[in-house]
């Protein structure tokens, strides 16, 4: 197995793209993702380290688009019931799949979208989270086929991330409907114990059924957490690694995801831990 490790750990303490690659390389992963508080300098920085340390990845926005304040991931929604918000993800994307090309990297990690405003569902409002994802199926859809011919043609993977609150899109019992050859599931493993413990992976309201057969993910965002959006490292919360073996082995990227306030020596420990369990 190989190991990356998102620039976002660190690329807002250390300013060169060469000196983040050297420290992932240190801390002994063999590759990176770029994360979406990369910048167009430190993308300078990676392009002269690509020979020691390549990209298997990038996540979307990346780099960090000019016209934003900030690198965030969902600065734009692909998923969208708002057309113009859709035009304005959709160039994003396109920029992000040719960026991937030109990094080296065969996946585009993407958070797609909510079905409302964060913060305004609750658990109780199950039935009205399935509702409003039906609505915005055939939407998203139609905007992922229309991606299909870049995707294709630069050879990259569109890997859509599972989201850590209820109004996240595409869900557990959507992923199926969406996703195809270059399209994929991309699976957060703190996220998914996020979902699990608050009971919004099955999606069972009075006529409706989770969809089955879910897709393998074409990669894994690797952190730990202990009930919330913590991105510990591995070894340091609740997630049940070991169950995730099956899965990881099948995954082309397997991409630690800490957060920025995580130690190195944490982070060494959390890489020793995956490699034991899931040698």
């Amino acid at each position: 197995m190989r190991f990356a490790l998102s620039t976002n750990w660190c690329n807002r303490r250390l300013e060169a793209g060469e000196a983040i690659a050297d420290a992932a390389g240190e801390l002994g992963f063999d590759e990176l993702e770029l994360g979406f508080h990369t910048t167009l300098e430190q993308v300078r920085g990676f392009k002269a380290r690509l020979d020691r340390m390549p990209v298997g990845s990038i996540h979307a926005f990346c780099p960090v688009p000019i016209s934003a304040p900030q690198g965030y991931p969902e600065l734009y929604q692909l998923a969208s019931l708002d057309e113009s918000a859709r035009a304005i993800a959709r160039v994003h994307v396109k920029r992000n799949i040719a960026f991937a090309a030109d990094m080296g990297a065969n996946a585009v990690v993407l958070h797609s979208g909510r079905v409302m405003c964060r913060g305004f569902l609750k658990r109780r409002d199950m039935t009205r989270r399935v509702q409003r994802g039906r609505k915005l199926l055939d939407v998203f859809k139609n905007e992922l086929e229309g991606l299909i011919p870049e995707l294709e043609g630069e050879k990259v993977v569109l890997g859509l991330e599972n989201l850590p609150y209820l109004e996240g899109f595409p869900a557990e019992w959507e992923i199926a409907e969406v996703c195809g050859e270059w399209v994929r599931p991309w699976l957060d493993t703190g996220h998914d114990f996020v979902r699990q413990t608050n009971g919004w992976k099955d999606g069972i309201v009075s006529g409706s059924q989770p969809q089955t057969g879910a897709p393998q993910p074409v990669g894994l965002h690797i952190n730990d957490s202990v009930g919330g959006d913590d991105h510990l490292p591995p070894g340091e919360g609740k997630v049940d690694f070991a169950a995730l073996k099956p899965i990881a082995e099948r995954a082309s990227h397997l991409v630690f995801e800490p957060h920025s306030e995580v130690t190195a020596e944490q982070l060494r420990s959390g890489l020793e831990y995956i490699k034991r369990i899931w040698r």
